[in-house]
């Protein structure tokens, strides 16, 4: 069974839905989630996530108010929930207390693709270990097969294959890159593979997993939440959809 990630933006539409929404993923039938700590200059996201997270912070939405949420929700969402963002705002938190009070709220993992690899061995990757963290890295279409291989030696959990060298959401993304997919179902990596970026839809998700453990959603999703009052019916409909 191919796993589905979806990815929401914490503190969208309103402050004190992360929680509401997080349920909604998993009563849908998601095998994961990514929520994204909202950030002022988040320069790898497209226009919609862009939009989610000047709507997050201006709801009011802090790193602090998103480990309460994450509490509140430890027991009830058991399915992994890694948080995904940009490694400025972590920084000014503080590594070493980001990773403990996500261990402390039941998180499983981080993506931080701003922090570079290098950084990662000398340094945060002991961090991540010592609160029992994985670390999930991303590759690209023009990543080499050495790096490929490198940077799936340092990643714990899954492998973040991006679907294209763009920002999230691009509607001309070449969603099923054969040649890139091939390649990576070639190489005996020790992480599954999840593919990212561009994903809208069904066909999209069955598409891209047939080379693939597992798709992730973000910009489609995100768009419900943005777009739509009666945004938990669409929603989980939207996941039942997928998974269907």
């Amino acid at each position: 069974m191919k796993k589905l990630n979806i990815y929401f933006t914490a503190g969208i539409p309103n402050l004190e839905d992360t929680g509401k929404v997080a349920q909604l993923i998993q009563e849908a039938g998601a095998d994961r989630m990514e929520i994204g700590i909202p950030y002022s200059d988040p320069v790898a996201d497209g226009p919609v996530i862009q939009d989610a997270h000047s709507l997050a912070l201006k709801n009011g939405m802090t790193i602090k108010k998103l480990f309460d949420q994450l509490a509140e929700i430890k027991d009830s969402v058991s399915i992994p929930k890694v948080l995904m963002g940009y490694f400025n705002p972590v920084l000014q938190f503080g590594f070493e207390n980001f990773c403990k009070k996500c261990q402390e709220v039941g998180v499983s993992g981080l993506i931080i693709p701003d922090l570079p690899p290098i950084e990662f061995e000398k340094k945060y990757g002991e961090i991540l270990n010592k609160y029992g963290l994985n670390f999930t890295f991303l590759i690209t279409p023009e990543t080499s097969e050495e790096r490929i291989r490198y940077l799936d030696s340092l990643s714990s959990g899954f492998l973040y294959a991006v679907s294209s060298s763009s920002t999230t959401g691009n509607e001309k993304a070449q969603l099923k890159n054969e040649t890139y997919l091939n390649r990576i179902a070639s190489l005996p990596l020790k992480n599954p593979v999840f593919i990212g970026f561009g994903i809208r839809d069904k066909e999209g998700f069955d598409s891209v997993t047939e080379k693939a453990q597992g798709g992730i959603i973000g910009t489609a999703f995100v768009k419900i939440l943005l777009d739509h009052a009666d945004w938990q019916v669409k929603a989980s409909d939207f996941i039942k959809g997928i998974k269907r």
